[in-house]
Parts: C-alpha cells; sequence; structure tokens
C-alpha cells in the first residue's frame, strides 16, 4: 500500500513503546514458515521468484500502511519461543485486531501446529475478540487434491486440541495460500476487511451502485497492494478477481506513460512545439486513474480512482454501454459517499 513506512524494534521488550491507535496484524509462524515473502510480496510488490534471498527475520518488524483504514503489519521472528512463560502476551495481543499464523504446508507442520495452539491460548486469553486467521502455505507446490486434505487435516487438529481445552466458539478461520498467484491477496482482503468498522456501509453502497448501474460485480481494491476493501454481495470467483487485479497493473502502467503539458503556449508556433520539447516543470502527472477495457467476451471492465488510493473496479456487460453516462453518474455519488465515510471514520 502507499505511504509504507518499516520500522524495526530491537527486542519484544519495546513492542508496545509505540503503540498506534489504528489496527494491527501481528504475524507469526516458525522459521521459513513465509511471513517475510508474503509481506514484501502484498505490500512492497517483490516479485515471488525475488522472495528466494530474502534473510529470515530476526528482530520484530512493523509496517505501517495508509489507505482506507490506517494498519499495522507486526511480523514477529519465528526463532522465538513465545511458548516459555509468554511474558509478553498482553502486550503482543492486547491491542491486536488480527493474528495471522503461517503454516508451511510442503514441511512437516507438527511442531507448527503445537506451537499455533499455545499462541490461540495466550491470544484469546489477552484479547478474546482478536480475529484469528491460519494461512496453509506454499500450496502452490501441492496437488489440488492434496491441498484439500492438508487443509482438512489441519483444522481438524486445531478444532479437537482447542474442544480439548474446553474453547468453544472461537472462530478461526483457514486459508490456502501462496505468493505464486492470487490466493495470497484474497487472503489477506479477508483479514483487513475484518478490520473495518464501515464494512457493512461500504457493502452496502456498492450494493446499490450495482442494483441502479447495470453492474453486474463491483470491487473497491487498494491501487498499491490490490487487496480488495470491499466488494458487493453477489457471488465471486478467483478468475474475476484475477482479472482485475490485472485490470489495475495495466491501468498504473499505462497511466504512468502519460503526462499532461500544463504550459500555456502563446503562439501556434509555440503550440506546435509543445509535445517536442516540454520542459519537466511544465510536465505534471495525468489526471486521476481511469480505464476502460472490453473483453473478448463481451465484459467491460471500468475503473475509477476513488479517495486514498482506492480504485472502484466493475465487471458490467456490454448492453451497459449505452448507459454508461447513468454509471458515470452514480459513480460521482458513490465517491461523495465514499469520501465522506472516510472523513467520519
Amino acid at each position: 500500500m502507499s505511504d509504507a513506512e518499516l520500522a524495526e524494534r530491537p527486542s519484544l521488550a519495546d513492542f508496545s513503546q509505540n503503540e498506534h491507535a489504528f489496527p494491527r496484524i501481528v504475524m507469526m509462524g516458525l522459521r521459513r514458515g513465509g511471513k517475510s515473502s508474503i509481506c514484501q510480496v502484498v505490500f512492497h510488490s517483490m516479485q515471488p521468484l525475488d522472495t528466494l534471498y530474502i534473510e529470515s527475520t530476526t528482530t520484530p518488524t512493523t509496517s505501517v500502511f495508509s489507505s482506507f483504514i490506517d494498519f499495522a503489519v507486526v511480523e514477529l521472528p519465528g526463532q522465538i519461543n513465545y511458548t516459555e512463560a509468554m511474558i509478553d502476551a498482553d502486550r503482543i495481543f492486547a491491542n491486536c485486531g488480527a493474528l495471522i499464523y503461517v503454516i508451511d504446508s510442503q514441511d512437516e507442520y507438527t511442531n507448527s501446529l503445537a506451537n499455533l495452539h499455545t499462541i490461540i491460548l495466550h491470544a484469546i486469553n489477552a484479547n478474546p475478540t482478536i480475529d484469528i486467521e491460519i494461512f496453509i502455505h506454499k500450496v502452490d507446490g501441492l496437488s489440488d487434491d492434496f491441498r484439500l486434505d492438508v487443509q482438512r487435516d489441519i483444522t481438524q487438529r486445531v478444532t479437537d486440541e482447542l474442544l480439548d481445552d474446553g474453547i468453544l466458539n472461537i472462530a478461526i478461520a483457514f486459508h490456502l495460500t501462496s505468493i505464486f498467484d492470487h490466493s495470497i491477496y484474497e487472503a489477506f482482503s479477508r483479514v483487513v476487511q475484518k478490520l473495518i468498522p464501515q464494512l457493512a456501509t461500504l457493502e452496502n453502497l456498492l450494493n446499490v451502485l450495482c442494483q441502479h448501474s447495470g453492474i453486474e460485480k463491483a470491487f473497491l481494491f487498494d491501487i498499491g497492494s490490490k487487496i480488495f476493501v470491499a466488494t458487493d454481495s453477489s457471488p465471486m470467483d478467483i478468475p474475476t478477481y484475477e482479472i482485475c487485479t490485472d485490470f489495475i497493473d495495466i491501468t498504473v502502467d499505462l497511466n504512468s506513460l502519460y503526462t499532461v503539458d500544463r504550459r500555456k503556449p502563446n503562439s501556434a508556433g509555440q503550440a506546435g512545439q509543445a509535445g517536442q520539447g516540454v520542459k519537466d516543470e511544465h510536465r505534471q502527472p495525468a489526471r486521476p486513474i481511469g480505464s476502460t477495457s472490453r473483453l473478448s467476451n463481451g465484459v467491460i471492465l471500468y475503473l475509477q480512482q476513488m479517495v486514498k488510493g482506492l480504485a472502484l473496479v466493475c465487471l458490467m456487460r456490454k448492453e451497459s454501454m449505452p448507459k454508461i453516462a447513468l454509471v458515470e453518474y452514480n459513480i460521482d455519488f458513490f465517491r461523495d459517499a465514499l469520501e465522506q465515510l472516510w472523513l467520519l471514520g
């Protein structure tokens, strides 16, 4: 996401020295599980293959991100044994919105599940309202059938161990993830959405927009990370999500190629040379990002930039194009409502 700040904390003793007023996501897991790779790919636009050269995290690291909501992602090193005394449990989890535990699905995960169980016990004791998200990671190396088997096995083990301890009605979400496809973006989107107090209002606004504009599906994306902040209530599938994220990349890349000449030529001769020798101080970025594209199957992709680095991406049928003026009129109202919602939040 845009405006990311990276700050390394030397030890857990300093963990709560600089508390933030916005939500915090804590990422945990055993060493080499893939925590750093996830953060670099999702929030810092690193190519997945380049993550092979990332060194293991040795100190707690906090990344602060600014979008529709501001939040921090705290990555804790896997080599620290959090099961010993857990004297920092309150410090780690008390003001934590979500706990993400990363499990390497291609490795023997017995030790990882034991570590997870102990962490969950301390987390819910320190913060009963915490959202617990399990990323079953690196599933790109597994067959489709085996992925589901691993997910069922991990889900069953985690649930059974909690039941044995008498812990009921605890909400735990399990996600199959990989940095080599869009699954990691979808999983992180689901985590971030749970931290947005205005999520229900955003979804309702998108439903109303779709209903009155002939839009089949609408997403509200963060442009930088391609996490979707909200979507309407119609069913979503991964291919649709992938098409939308690819469309964002193409639109951003093309938009960066163009600038607007703000120089006012005094004569026809000057105007004729405007595109040839324009100085940098006369060249400014193009207007807010917007794009429309027609796919081979007749689906129309429509993108408009919104407030705080967000983009509205819509899928429409070609029958909606004659009414594009009405669609844009409704989107202007949606933008105003979004800005008011953001200011109130």
